[in-house]
């Protein structure tokens, strides 16, 4: 069944304050190179290992989980996991995109990942436990398949897989490719396209398809927004009307969860994503329209939105944000080591190579503003176990994100 939303619950409304709001007085960063002497083949999401050993695992959007320490100048780099001979590249936006740790990591060594594969074309979710004779090694045979989502275009996969500050897993998938989302996944939510997840790994759910029962490799947290809907729509949603967040994160601080979600031809966006809320993509992009949509429908509008040429600005809140052309959305800095850049939400064009910020209080923007302009593509952003934040680059390096005019402390 394909259905437009009309639900009420997901039908949000969220009216931004843009008055007051500051262009530029950010403090300006740099980068600067975290492992010198390992370059990396498309790297696409670094995390840092919850158990206090200091390991980084890098991924190499070819299929590879690289391990480097603190301090090791990229020098000494194991490799954890190889999946390259499975070729989930094909296509560019395919590929091994994500990982996260189970929050209880230390003791039970299960992680997870994303990744693309072929014939058919499908995302596939699944957990991995660490070898129990190699801390350094996933053992590739313990693989479970958590979820496969079938794909018919190579572009809009998402990517992301994240554990929440609830403990249960969150994963973002893109509308499904293309252009202009032509089946409307974006607001058909007996899909899962277009949309963010929230299932537990711990357990398992019995759910009905037509008059069979089928019992699924996760659980559908009993409090999702959408679980008692009917007409076919999927429990597993948390949030929808998003064409394709690549990069989402939490404030440590808040909880706020922060997303980027890449436009179409004309505008970039920034979301604060809530339970049940709708963005409104296909019927929206950034603040504007798009398609044609339900009658009386309102959405929750971007925090922040930036265009893809100068003579777009105008027509936004934002005029002097400056442009792009693919958001790649990264993390509200928390770290301690630069007391300027506290609070601030950091950003970049993954296309341009520019580093954007803004602060954001009381419901509205107030500050917002270029941090950096260089020409490498921003593939990821990472943040540590301290809250220090690293921008990984497709020229293959990871940098630290510095302030230089701050002093540590």
């Amino acid at each position: 069944m394909r259905a437009l939303l009309t639900s009420p619950r997901c039908a949000l409304f969220f009216l931004m304050t843009f008055a007051g709001a500051v262009h530029g007085e950010l403090p300006q960063i740099a980068l600067k190179s975290y492992f010198p002497e390992q370059t990396f083949k498309l790297p696409v999401w670094m995390d840092e290992a919850p158990d206090e050993s200091g390991r980084f695992f890098i991924l190499e959007q070819d299929g590879r989980i690289l391990i480097l320490k603190r301090g090791s100048e990229g020098k000494g780099a194991t490799e954890f996991l190889n999946i390259v001979e499975r070729k989930p590249h094909v296509d560019m936006e395919e590929g091994l995109l994500g990982l996260a740790f189970h929050p209880g990591f230390s003791s039970n060594r299960l992680f997870y990942v994303y990744y693309n594969q072929q014939k058919p074309r499908r995302s596939v979710v699944s957990e991995f436990k660490v070898s129990a004779a190699d801390a350094d090694r996933a053992d590739a045979q313990s693989e479970r398949i958590l979820m496969e989502v079938p794909q018919t275009f190579g572009n809009h996969k998402g990517g992301q897989v994240s554990f929440g500050p609830d403990g249960y897993l969150y994963i973002t998938l893109g509308d499904g490719g293309a252009g202009n989302d032509p089946f409307n996944n974006g607001q058909n939510m007996a899909d899962l396209h277009g949309k963010i997840l929230r299932i537990d790994v711990n357990t398992q759910s019995t759910v009905s398809q037509g008059k069979k029962q089928q019992t699924l490799e996760y659980g559908i947290p009993k409090d999702n927004p959408f679980v008692k809907e009917a007409y076919g729509v999927r429990g597993e949603i948390w949030a929808c009307g998003l064409r394709n967040v690549w990069r989402f994160s939490w404030d440590r601080e808040t909880g706020v969860m922060w997303a980027g979600d890449v436009g179409q031809d004309k505008w970039e966006e920034v979301d604060i994503i809530v339970k049940g809320g709708n963005y409104g993509w296909c019927v929206r992009e950034g603040f504007h329209h798009f398609k044609p949509g339900p009658e009386g429908a309102r959405y929750i509008e971007p925090v922040i939105e930036y265009g893809h040429n100068p003579g777009l600005l105008k027509e936004s809140p934002f005029p002097d944000h400056g442009i792009g052309s693919s958001v790649t959305g990264g993390y509200v800095y928390r770290g301690k080591s630069y007391p300027a850049l506290r609070g601030v939400y950091v950003y970049a064009d993954y296309t341009l190579g520019t580093f954007f910020g803004l602060r954001y209080q009381g419901g509205k923007v107030t500050e917002y503003g270029k941090l950096l302009e260089q020409p490498k593509n921003i593939a990821s952003f990472a943040e540590d176990r301290e809250g220090e934040l690293y921008a990984l680059a497709f020229d293959g390096k990871v940098y630290a994100i510095v302030v230089p005019a701050a002093k540590s402390q």
